[in-house]
């Protein structure tokens, strides 16, 4: 087989906006593109974006790639594509989306999800009886945040019920890409776990649950069909192999949410191996042989990519995102005093400016929490700020605590992700934008004192999860071949000269919180 004759296109859907990517058939990377997306923000918690503004920024970023020269289209064998989960599009017959699509970020479902899972006698807010049913059979459970796609789906049924009643089905993003790719409305195991209406006790014979579809109000039939993780979708529609100039034989394979693709590709893929990932939010997940649940602190073990094994999830709603909000709103920001771009190298500068000051940023504080939490509180009122700021603090101090703030926030998820694994990491594999800082490298080294294994190209995880898969798939690999393909460039040790500095700093971190969440309810409600 000629590597370079037998090709993967991914499409990689993250909130900021795709990146189209081809491989070779041994996970190569051949070329790259990426294109920006809007997100729209509502009233009342809403976050939406425009699908047609998703499949034009796809094909534009298509056309780039394709328009260098460095590989043949009629080359494509698969087409795999990896996206931002928890969303909701509700379609049409024909897979056309009927309004923008609902992103993880919204929340007006909150209320119904209170609704579902409240009860007479509850725990933390949660019906016992309803959630022993919920844990028993998925892992988990509605969150009270309302982000989860089965409180979209009763906030569309309860505000919108035109849309609600005329929907054929509700789709992930990652669907609704492939119903565009090959025609065919379905999802996998892996996609459709946080409706919560499916029983998983069974991991390769996944299926929905009555009982669950009953207390959660969703009709079964406004739901795809489901497939096994890495599935033979089927083959491009002849719309897409035309416009974009593909074989009509290239097959489509069933992708993955853009954590678990991301878990395949930062190597990290034997129980136990977790990794961190740093984008616009940000997770510490880690594949495990058993099904758990820590609901009061937002993680539980759910159906992974891979056949046969579990994926114990979580998810912190900004990381990256406070370093753009930083750039952005604060010191960049179009108004009546700036009307200068921030400089192309913002990023690097920041780096440098955070790198020379002191570990503890002189007794700066930075809460991240810009659009509320998820893990390890599920908490969409708490709010972000600097604490404990003086005339003695630079632009530089903001930068190093925005770092420091991420990394507290990381940590504090890590404890009980360790605790729910029963065991303490050795190491931590790093991915996503964020890991291209060395200084944000060494901070969380430093702060988890773990060692941080930064894996080769981290911005590329994601889509290189996806081409592992979809050559899996393609019979090209094995599983087993998945950690050797994923490589680690450098490893960053902690500094034992911080370890009591930022033991002291995380601890006043959660009681910043703890002390001001009544607050931040009163402000925020």
């Amino acid at each position: 087989m000629n590597i370079n004759e037998h090709l993967i296109l991914t499409i990689d859907l993250g909130t900021s906006g795709p990146k189209v990517s081809v491989y070779n058939a041994h996970t190569d990377l051949i070329d790259s593109s990426f294109e920006t997306n809007l997100v729209i923000l509502k009233e009342h918690g809403g976050a939406e974006q425009d699908t047609t503004e998703w499949t034009q920024s796809i094909t534009k970023a298509y056309q780039t790639i394709k328009a260098r020269g460095l590989f043949n289209p009629k080359h494509i064998k698969a087409v795999n594509v990896t996206a931002q989960w928890s969303g909701t599009v509700p379609v049409d017959q024909d897979g056309n989306a009927l309004m923008n699509a609902i992103i993880w970020m919204d929340s007006r479902g909150a209320e119904y999800a209170h609704e579902v899972t409240n009860g007479l006698i509850k725990v933390d807010g949660y019906s016992v009886f309803k959630m022993l049913k919920w844990v028993k059979l998925t892992g988990g459970g509605p969150t009270k945040s309302g982000k989860d796609s089965i409180s979209h789906i009763l906030f569309l049924k309860n505000k919108m019920p035109e849309i609600y009643t005329k929907a054929y089905k509700f789709l992930e993003p990652k669907d609704f890409l492939n119903a565009w790719v090959s025609g065919r409305i379905c999802s996998s195991f892996d996609s459709i776990t946080v409706h919560w209406v499916t029983d998983n006790r069974d991991i390769s014979n996944i299926k929905y649950s009555d009982d669950l579809l009953k207390m959660a109000g969703v009709e079964r039939e406004k739901l795809p069909d489901l497939l096994p993780p890495n599935s033979i979708v089927g083959k491009v529609s002849k719309a897409f192999a035309q416009a974009f100039e593909l074989d009509e034989e290239c097959v489509v394979v069933s992708g993955s949410p853009d954590t678990h693709s991301a878990a395949i590709g930062s190597g990290a893929v034997h129980d136990f191996e977790p990794h961190l990932y740093i984008g616009t939010s940000s997770w510490l997940l880690a594949h495990v042989p058993f099904k758990k649940t820590d609901l009061l602190h937002n993680m539980g073990c759910i159906p992974s990519s891979i056949p046969g094994k579990y994926l114990l999830m979580n998810e912190q709603e900004c990381a990256g995102n406070n370093l753009n909000f930083l750039k952005n709103n604060i010191l960049f920001p179009k108004d009546e005093l700036n009307d200068e771009d921030a400089p192309k190298d913002f990023y690097k500068q920041l780096d440098k400016m955070a790198d020379r000051i002191p570990a503890g940023s002189e007794g700066l504080v930075y809460l991240p929490w810009l659009y509320g939490e998820r893990s390890p509180v599920d908490d969409h009122y708490a709010r972000g700020g600097f604490y404990n700021m003086s005339l003695n603090h630079t632009r530089a101090h903001f930068a190093r605590a925005i770092f420091e703030g991420v990394a507290f926030n990381s940590r504090w998820l890590l404890g009980y992700a360790e605790k729910m694994m029963g065991q303490q990491c050795k190491a931590v594999r790093f991915i996503g934008g964020g890991a291209n800082s060395a200084v944000w490298c060494q901070i969380f080294a430093d702060v988890f004192n773990r060692p941080i294994h930064q894996v080769c190209d981290p911005v590329h995880a994601n889509s290189k999860g996806s081409a592992l898969l979809a050559a899996v798939a393609m019979k090209w690999i094995e599983y087993k071949d998945i950690s050797t393909l994923s490589k680690v460039e450098n490893v960053y040790e902690p500094n034992p000269a911080n370890k009591a500095l930022y033991d002291d700093r995380f601890n006043t971190f959660v009681k910043i919180y703890n002390r001001n969440k009544s607050i931040f309810h009163k402000l925020n409600k």
